[in-house]
């Protein structure tokens, strides 16, 4: 992507971009504070500020409005995941060696992960903390740890400047970090080291073939194949790339996987899975967060440094997000897809509902991911809180689309029905969706 001129920044989140989440490098811990009156994002990014659900949480922890739970070897988890309003059912293991805790991640102890719409949870059973990516409005992810270890008074602690997950989480090359959340496919070995730290971004549009490499993955896809369930064996100090190398892989042992009993102890999780569909979907809004934190950082630093160049930046931004929320360009399903936890039904269930039923969190699952294929994270705060220029854009991007009068090839897997569904949905559910219509 060729940067604004004028705009020093050069890019390393691109329309392919990306996922996984929380700390792969050193960590130390920071205070959580109460007040907030945000600077520019490029000037502070740290939890001092924090508006989100994590920092709430250890509020209401400190005021003795809520309170965590131990649980002999789970620490604060069930606890943690109850007052984050995340589902359990929405549990994915990955055993590649990521986070901070990587010495006590291995196919025999996966690292799992949970999330819901605006936080996402890791769990290590064998390690120390309980890890926690929080997405605020204005700063975008944000990095805590909890300790495992029974407290009288726990404590939900975010990183420092200094030793930090934004080494890792970091979608900028500048000394302006816009940090981010990763989810990558990678070619593990036996110990879940991945093979000459290859790895491919997964979102939407990754082919079924190249994504969950070094993830377990639990559900039913018929004859698609992934890379998920497998170990690579011999040192593959020839390989270049891991497309490459997938002609070559059997992939059989790892497809349409319902039972993960036999390939490590699952007892130490709160479910025996790692939901398919949860995977589908963590891989969704996770790009979607790092698209609006892009568009965030670089408009309102633009706005505020290069004044000329924000219309033009605005746009860029803009049209990276209308296409992934729109799901332009997403792999399209071969066969039907289920999963094994529960969470499909758990997620739908949470979707704001038209008048005629139809909800944004509605899903597929034969052909695509959803049924109306809009992302759910237009009703995040995050979306409403991006600055005016790309948010009036994007705004202005959908009503041209969803009413019809862009027929480009990039929105041509919109059908008629699919654009008055998804219309009909935001006029009644969202209601800055006037803007859809009429263009106000």
């Amino acid at each position: 992507m060729t940067p604004v001129s004028g705009n020093p920044r050069r890019r390393k989140l691109v329309v392919g971009l990306l996922i996984l989440l929380l700390p792969v490098a050193g960590y130390a811990l920071f205070r959580v504070q109460s007040s907030r009156t945000a600077p520019p994002p490029s000037t502070i990014k740290t939890a001092d500020y924090a508006d989100d659900v994590a920092s709430d949480l250890q509020r209401r922890l400190d005021s003795g409005e809520a309170k965590l739970v131990f649980e002999p070897g789970r620490g604060y988890l069930r606890s943690l995941l109850k007052s984050l309003k995340i589902p359990e059912s929405s549990q994915t293991l990955v055993f590649s060696k990521s986070s901070f805790q990587l010495d006590h991640i291995s196919p025999q102890s996966p690292r799992a992960l949970y999330f819901n719409d605006d936080v996402y949870v890791g769990f290590v059973p064998t390690g120390q903390f309980l890890e926690i990516a929080a997405v605020d409005p204005i700063q975008g992810p944000i990095f805590y740890a909890i300790q495992r270890d029974q407290s009288e008074h726990p404590k939900i602690e975010a990183q420092t400047k200094t030793r930090n997950c934004i080494v890792c989480h970091d979608s900028s090359t500048t000394d302006n970090a816009i940090p981010r959340l990763l989810m990558l496919s990678v070619l593990p070995d036996e110990k879940g080291n991945s093979l000459r730290a290859l790895s491919l971004l997964t979102n939407d549009q990754s082919p079924m073939n190249e994504r969950w490499g070094g993830w377990y993955v639990t559900g039913t896809h018929g004859a698609q194949r992934h890379l998920g369930n497998m170990l690579l064996r011999g040192s593959g100090s020839d390989v270049k790339s891991i497309r490459e190398v997938i002609p070559h892989l059997n992939l059989e042992t790892g497809a349409n996987v319902t039972d993960l009993t036999a390939r490590f102890d699952t007892k130490p999780y709160p479910t025996p899975t790692s939901d398919i569909v949860a995977l589908m979907l963590l891989a969704h809004q996770t790009h979607i967060h790092n698209l609006i934190t892009l568009a965030t950082y670089e408009v309102q630093d633009a706005m505020k440094a290069h004044p000329e160049n924000t219309e033009k930046l605005a746009k860029e931004d803009g049209d990276l997000l209308v296409g992934a929320m729109l799901f332009s360009g997403a792999a399209a399903f071969t066969d039907p897809i289920a999963g094994t936890s529960g969470f499909a039904a758990e997620f739908s269930s949470q979707g704001l509902r038209d008048s005629k039923g139809r909800s944004l969190k509605d899903l597929d699952l034969r052909h695509r991911l959803l049924k109306y294929p809009m992302s759910y994270l237009i009703y995040s705060k995050s979306f409403d809180a991006m600055p005016a220029p790309v948010r009036d854009y994007v705004y202005r991007r959908f009503r041209e689309i969803l009413t019809g009068e862009d027929k480009t090839a990039a929105f041509a897997h919109l059908t008629a029905e699919d654009r008055a569904n998804i219309l009909g949905i935001l006029e009644e559910t969202k209601p800055e969706a006037v803007k859809l219509r009429n263009g106000g």
